[in-house]
């Protein structure tokens, strides 16, 4: 159900499906962008540009503390002109998101660039970023908690999590 909403709220939103990439973000968005990339063109019978982000390279972290392989983007296309959703599973201090949208960038200068996510920690944020579109959003404030999703057959379950999980 959750996926068919945002291929909903996408499309209604987008009257130019041309224009529209869905974009993945290495490493937990690329299968929730693909499931919704599917659901959007079928609901538009339109084909539908899509992308796999790794920003990696444009993190302002990078050299500190663990290390991350980069895996390559692949994104076959200008990003001029095209109105960008970007797709991730958590949103938490939005550093990721802002080192995605640097990417983007060096791929052309989009006319628009939104944020899609399953979960939004409210609260947490270290940069002013805001999605378009939510699945969840959860209060982790005040705690140093983990978030874990587990998403399978449109079904979103979400825990909070004091020591991190093994992934």
């Amino acid at each position: 159900m959750i996926l068919k909403r945002f291929a909903l709220q996408i499309v209604e939103k987008h009257k130019n499906l041309s224009e529209l990439a869905i974009i993945g973000l290495q490493p937990r968005g690329i299968e929730l962008a693909q499931l919704i990339h599917q659901h959007v063109c079928n609901l538009s019978n339109n084909s539908i540009l899509f992308g796999e982000l790794d920003h990696t390279f444009f993190r302002d972290d990078i050299g500190r503390g663990s290390i991350h392989i980069p895996k390559p983007s692949k994104i076959n296309f200008s990003t001029e002109g095209k109105s960008i959703v970007i797709v991730d599973d958590v949103l938490y201090t939005g550093r990721s998101v802002r080192s995605a949208i640097d990417a983007i960038m060096s791929f052309g200068r989009p006319s628009q660039i939104e944020l899609l996510v399953l979960v939004d920690r409210i609260h947490e944020r270290e940069l002013p970023i805001k999605p378009d579109y939510v699945g969840v959003s959860i209060d982790s404030r005040n705690t140093n908690a983990y978030v874990n999703v587990e998403w399978n057959n449109d079904e979103l379950n979400v825990w909070l999590f004091e020591n991190k999980i093994n992934e």
